[in-house]
């Protein structure tokens, strides 16, 4: 992990993770620069290094500022890009009333130094308005906290994601952030860049297992297709569930949603590292899709009472991670299913037993 390289000034963020591969290396790049940003490229060389220059990606101008070294190792390249967030209520009348919304472009971030954790590979980006005329920030704030992993694995706290060494993590925290009405309730933008050809496509799972996830039986995945042989590039990947502790429980669950994935009809902001690593062609060379991820229970009440709320999302190269049944749970319903079938042939052998012997008491008839 390498903060800010090649730059000693903490007044900006940027992050890069780097994974060398046998043959391969996969790089991500976080930063506050313009919107919360991750840059993932992969590339078919075990020594491909990030170029960064500090001047051109700071200057209203950026495009061209970020590149990496061999450019011909890369073999994909993709953004997820945090842009927006919303608070709205519902009125009796079910109509949605929304508030003026908090862009992420014009957040004031501090420094991640102090947060970075090179042995536990994390890091957390924390904000707020740069401009906060409602005062809902006075004594909150709006982070995301980073984590990489070095192997595969499933996180301890909820919601437990099942995660490779080709994935990383990124939590969404809403704390003491004040709403701006009775029973508010937040909505995450979400926007990806993907080059022409790769098109985005949002999966959903169920499932009967909630051993990890009390009560949460969906996942939920935006997965990057290649239309030349539907193979799947990268994803973000989440449960249906956000929480509204920093040590969550199952009475903490706040329901999630997510509302169609559609092509933005937006650009995103010029002073952004998508436009100093994809230059000027995002939007034409690359297209840009968004998705809104929603939050709130009944009433929004877990929110209102806690003022906590935090969204934990899997991304990475690859194809997403799938839960399966653990050798525990296949027990359990070996036993459950297994049990009456026993007694089931258990029964039938003494039934049988029984009248074979009840007609063996009688002399046989000449």
């Amino acid at each position: 992990m390498q903060y800010n390289p090649g730059w000693n000034n903490s007044s900006v963020n940027l992050l890069h993770v780097r994974a060398v591969g046998p043959s391969d290396t996969l790089h991500y790049i976080w930063s506050s620069i313009g919107a919360p940003t991750v840059l993932l490229v992969a590339t078919e060389s075990r020594s491909s290094t990030l170029g960064i220059n500090w001047t051109q990606l700071l200057s209203p101008a950026p495009a061209g500022a970020i590149w990496i070294d061999p450019p011909s190792s890369v073999v994909y390249s993709t953004a997820v890009v945090f842009t927006k967030v919303f608070e709205y209520s519902e009125a009796k009348t079910l109509e949605e009333l929304f508030y003026p919304t908090y862009d992420l472009s014009d957040f004031s971030w501090d420094s991640i130094n102090h947060t970075l954790n090179h042995t536990a590979l994390t890091a957390e980006f924390t904000g707020i308005p740069a401009t906060d005329p409602s005062g809902s920030f006075s004594n909150g704030s709006l982070a995301f906290q980073v984590t990489a992993y070095e192997t595969s694995g499933r996180d301890g706290p909820l919601p437990s994601l099942l995660h490779t060494a080709n994935s990383s993590k990124v939590e969404f925290v809403l704390a003491g952030v004040a709403l701006r009405g009775n029973s508010s309730r937040f909505v995450l933008e979400v926007a990806t860049v993907e080059e022409i050809g790769v098109v985005q496509k949002l999966r959903s799972a169920r499932s009967i297992d909630d051993e990890y996830t009390p009560t949460i039986f969906e996942m939920l995945s935006l997965v990057a297709e290649s239309q030349n042989d539907s193979s799947t590039l990268s994803f973000l990947q989440w449960k249906a569930t956000a929480y509204g502790s920093q040590t969550p429980r199952r009475e903490d669950s706040i329901q999630c949603w997510s509302h169609g994935l559609q092509a933005a009809n937006w650009t995103l902001p010029v002073s952004s590292i998508v436009h100093a690593y994809f230059g000027e062609g995002v939007g034409s060379t690359y297209t840009i899709s968004a998705i809104n991820i929603s939050f709130g229970g009944e009433d929004g009440k877990v929110y209102q009472e806690k003022h906590y709320l935090s969204w934990s999302a899997l991304l990475g190269f690859g194809q997403p991670p799938k839960d399966t049944f653990s050798p525990l749970i296949i027990s359990i319903m070996a036993v459950a299913l297994g049990t009456p079938m026993v007694m089931l042939l258990v029964g039938s052998s003494v039934v049988l037993f029984a009248q074979r012997k009840r007609y063996s008491e009688y002399e046989p008839i000449n």
